[in-house]
């Protein structure tokens, strides 16, 4: 009998350290201690993204867009690679970016609601591109604001929000 229970226990603390184990290894984090990947913004109207992490390699891309939201995928000192909404790649100076979230509409024309909801009132509709600022996430829609007007969107409807991602 006591042998049964050592071996219980001793399966038991298995399965809660491989648990543990699997857990912390699906949570990649980046040299700044920050989570990777992880959502950022643009912060300044020009934004050079370069082939590689420093000043001496090419320029990839020029953003005009302030406030793009851009997933950063990797990091090396100060630089952060970033992936933008139509799938371009570079590398942009932390400097350059901002961890004020916003999100861009993608597909057609967007209803924006008055709650959590489909079913209730449509306060803006917005066309693919446009950007706003992201202020709540919950599991199927999330709270943004344009042009100083708030609303409902379908996050399916949105770039700029990891899939697991909660907000308050």
């Amino acid at each position: 009998m006591p042998l049964l229970f050592f071996r219980r226990l001793a399966l038991a603390a298995w399965l809660l350290l491989a648990a543990t184990t699997v857990s912390a290894q699906s949570v990649a984090v980046g040299p700044s201690g920050l989570p990777l990947p992880r959502f950022v913004s643009l912060a300044e109207p020009e934004v050079n993204a370069r082939t590689g992490p420093g000043r001496e390699y090419p320029i990839r891309w020029l953003y005009l867009r302030r406030d793009l939201p851009v997933k950063i995928v990797e990091e090396h000192d100060v630089w952060r690679k970033i992936l933008d909404p139509e799938g371009g790649e570079g590398w942009v100076h932390s400097q350059l970016l901002t961890s004020r979230r916003s999100v861009m509409i993608r597909g057609d024309i967007e209803d924006l609601h008055r709650t959590a909801s489909g079913d209730s009132r449509v306060v803006l509709r917005a066309e693919a591109g446009v950007v706003g600022r992201l202020l709540d996430c919950q599991p199927e829609w999330c709270l943004i604001e344009i042009d100083a007007k708030r609303g409902w969107v379908r996050r399916a409807a949105i770039w700029g929000v990891l899939d697991d991602e909660m907000r308050d």
